[in-house]
This record gives C-alpha cells, sequence and structure tokens, in this order.
C-alpha cells in the first residue's frame, strides 16, 4: 500500500469519525498518530505525539490566544458593547430602520476588541434586540441584523481564526490582522446594504425614526463609547505600527479592558475571577484542538497527499480561478457541518499547497477562509450565530430567524467575488505596513 493510499484512507476515515459526532479533535488526533503509525512505524509516531503538546503549548505564536479571549471577556462584562450601541444609534438618527443598521455598526466595533463571533452575537443579542422589540421591529429583521453582525467578530481584527490559520499556514500575526481590517469595513458596509434593501422592500419590518438630537447630543453619543476606540487604537494600533509584538498588543488590550472596567465600576472581583475562569477553559480546549490537529497535519505531510491533489488539480485543467470556485463551493458545503476552527484545522494542511502551487497569496487565502467561516456561522442548517441568538429568545421560531438571515447572505458572496476580482482588497494594507524585504 502506498503512503499516498494510506493519506486518502486517513482522510475518508476522519470523515467518518466526524459523520458518526466524535469530536472534531478526537477525531484528528486518532487520525493523525494511527496513520503516522502506519507511514512511519509506531515508535516514531509516539515521539510525535510527545514532542506535539510540548511544542504547540510553549509556542509563541499562540500565546496571544488566550490574552485575546481575557480583552475580549473583560470588554463583555464591562459593559462596552452598551455605549457602542448607542454610539452607532448617533451614525443613523432619523432613518427608518436606524437600530438595525446600529446594531451592524455596534456589531463592528465589538469585534474590534473581541475576537469571536459568537461572542459578539451573543452580547450584542443581550443589548440591540430587546430594544428593537421594543420599538416595534420585525423579529426577522432585528435577529437577522445581529446573527450578521455577529459574524463580523472573526474578520475585524482581533481574529481568533486567523490567530489559528496563521499557525497552521506558518503565516504572519500582524499582516493577517491587516488584511482582514478592510474586508471587515467593506463587509460591514454591504450588510447594511443588505438591511437597506429589507427595509425598503419590508418597510413593516422597521419604523419610521423621528428623533432629532440636534448635533451636540449626537456627538455626545458617538464618543459614548471613547473606551472601546482608545483599546483598539492602543492594540491594533500599535501592533500596525510596530509598536508591539501581537503578543505584546494582547497583553496591552487585556490589561486596559480591565483598567476601563474596574474605573467604570463594571468589574468586581468576582466578575475578574470569571474572566478568568472562562480565558482558562476556552483556551485548554483551543490547545487540544490544536494539538490533535498539528498532529493530523504531520500525517498528511508524510502522505504527500498535498502533492497528489496539486497533481491532480494540474490534470484537470481547472485554472487558478477555477480552482478557487471549486475551493469556494467546498467549503460552503462544508460550513453546513463544521465550526470554522475544524474547517481552518482540517482542510489547510490539505488546501493550502494546492492554492500556492496556483500562485494565490497565502495572506488573501487566509481572508477568503475567514470569510467563508463567517459565511458557515450565518447559513443553515448549522449556522451557530444563529442557534446562539435563538438561545436568547427562544419566544422567536428558528424559522423566523433562518427569514431574517437569507438577504444577509448575498453580502459575504458579494465580498468573495470582490475579493476574488480585486486582491488587493486583503493585500494592499499589510503589503503597506509590512512590505516584504528586496
Amino acid at each position: 500500500m502506498t503512503i499516498q493510499t494510506i493519506g486518502l484512507i486517513g482522510m475518508a476515515a476522519l470523515v467518518f469519525l466526524i459523520f458518526l459526532r466524535v469530536p472534531v479533535a478526537i477525531a484528528m488526533g486518532l487520525v493523525g498518530f494511527f496513520g503516522y503509525a502506519a507511514v512511519d512505524g509506531f515508535p516514531k509516531a509516539m515521539r510525535v505525539l510527545g514532542q506535539t503538546p510540548f511544542d504547540v503549548a510553549t509556542g509563541y505564536t499562540l500565546s496571544v490566544v488566550p490574552l485575546f479571549i481575557l480583552m475580549g471577556d473583560f470588554a463583555m462584562r464591562s459593559g462596552m458593547s452598551a455605549n457602542l450601541y448607542r454610539s452607532a444609534q448617533s451614525l443613523f438618527v432619523g432613518m427608518r430602520g436606524s437600530h438595525a443598521l446600529a446594531t451592524l455598526g455596534a456589531c463592528a466595533g465589538f469585534g474590534a476588541i473581541c475576537g469571536s463571533s459568537l461572542a459578539t452575537a451573543a452580547t450584542m443579542t443581550r443589548v440591540a434586540i430587546p430594544e428593537m422589540r421594543r420599538l416595534g421591529y420585525d423579529d426577522r429583521l432585528s435577529t437577522g441584523s445581529v446573527a450578521a453582525g455577529g459574524s463580523l467578530g472573526i474578520l475585524i481584527p482581533p481574529s481568533i481564526p486567523f490567530v489559528i490559520y496563521a499557525l497552521i499556514a506558518e503565516q504572519s500575526v500582524p499582516k493577517l490582522f491587516a488584511a482582514g481590517l478592510i474586508p471587515g469595513l467593506l463587509l460591514t458596509a454591504l450588510y447594511m446594504v443588505a438591511a437597506r434593501v429589507m427595509i425598503a422592500w419590508k418597510p413593516d419590518w422597521a419604523p419610521r425614526d423621528d428623533s432629532n438630537p440636534g448635533w451636540r447630543a449626537r456627538f455626545a453619543d458617538l464618543f459614548a463609547s471613547w473606551d472601546v476606540m482608545l483599546l483598539f487604537a492602543v492594540t491594533i494600533g500599535g501592533l500596525y505600527a510596530g509598536w508591539f509584538s501581537p503578543t505584546e498588543a494582547a497583553a496591552v488590550g487585556a490589561f486596559g479592558a480591565l483598567a476601563i472596567g474596574v474605573v467604570r465600576g463594571q468589574l468586581s472581583l468576582a466578575a475578574i475571577r470569571a474572566s478568568f475562569g472562562e480565558t482558562i477553559a476556552t483556551t485548554c480546549m483551543l490547545f487540544v484542538i490544536v494539538i490533535c490537529a498539528m498532529l493530523f497535519s504531520y500525517f498528511v505531510v508524510q502522505t504527500s497527499l498535498p502533492a497528489v491533489l496539486v497533481g491532480w488539480a494540474k490534470a484537470w485543467n481547472l485554472g487558478p480561478i477555477g480552482l478557487i470556485i471549486v475551493l469556494i463551493v467546498f467549503y460552503i458545503i462544508l460550513g453546513c457541518f463544521l465550526d470554522g476552527l475544524g474547517m481552518i484545522l482540517i482542510t489547510v494542511p490539505v488546501f493550502l499547497p494546492l492554492v500556492l502551487a496556483s500562485g494565490f497569496d497565502p495572506i488573501w487565502f487566509g481572508v477568503m477562509l475567514v470569510i467563508l467561516i463567517e459565511l458557515g456561522l450565518i447559513h443553515p442548517p448549522v449556522g451557530m450565530n444563529i442557534f446562539v441568538i435563538q438561545a436568547q429568545v427562544p419566544d422567536v421560531p428558528i424559522l423566523r430567524v433562518y427569514q431574517g438571515i437569507l438577504p444577509f447572505l448575498l453580502a459575504p458572496a458579494v465580498l468573495l467575488v470582490l475579493m476574488l476580482v480585486f486582491p488587493e482588497i486583503a493585500l494592499w494594507l499589510p503589503n503597506t505596513l509590512f512590505p516584504s524585504p528586496r
């Protein structure tokens, strides 16, 4: 039996285990270990199994993860989301559906200090949906705008998926953070366009906003979220400026969020302890998943499976654009069954060599992958953001949430097309801030 055949059997075994509802981490770990043993022998597989947890746990790249998680948790418990919502409202006063647009803007702002789509969706559900229901918004528009806006949490930096992708693909975290900023802002604008189209199509879904608080009050509301602006400017701005490494920026951000919460009286000692506990639990889970993914990655490399896929792609004469279109369709289907982290950890070791051989930039591909993960967060049947929202407003039928999110699905689809035609949307900022040495 050739090593390529072993690789294909391993991939089939992984898919089989996932369909049996075996946790993705365990499935990758089992296939990675036993597959490596089949290729290189049991003693070498045991050495890899012993060394990989140490390498992952002591690696510098992943040290940023718990700090950004801690920063987001402090921000969530400090009430920053309510101020963001108030600031975003000041930009759309007087427009029909202003609160839906404000929700999307506030989600983008909270995503800039959180790094998690699920946390962004959960937080903004508590802030925005009760207010919109009080004002008479249709549940489909309110839940749809929160679900769509929540997905921005992993595209606008800081982003945990970007860090995981950087580790697996051996890419620069600062470059990925820079690459996600412009697409994130563009997707926010596209979501707002989708919301405006929905409101024009169904005006009864959103009441008129006849309030006119005056420019002085609007400016006061706009700067109510000064703490979020300051936190983002210091952490991500400092990272872009080269003042901090990613880990230093995350540490500064976590301390800044803690300081703001304490000064505002929003963070009690119990809340701080809860934040640390939540961070430890989430980090442990992520590290276990990454360790198992690295075992799987080593197995894939040993089988030369990526080289086989490159050969197949050349034989099929797909061409670079055809290849990306096939991968986009594959990831959309995969998003129906897998969460975003699983999509990155399982597919990047296999597909990235194929993408590089076709002449695409790995930073650009990382942004495309995160956009596809965002799409998976809001499209049926999984749509984790949808279930997060429905769990907090259980009186809204899940079907109505699905109806509300459907028009928003066009926004990431349009962004994918724009990114394919104009890759500089993602590459201009990282190439400007971090030019490659000649």
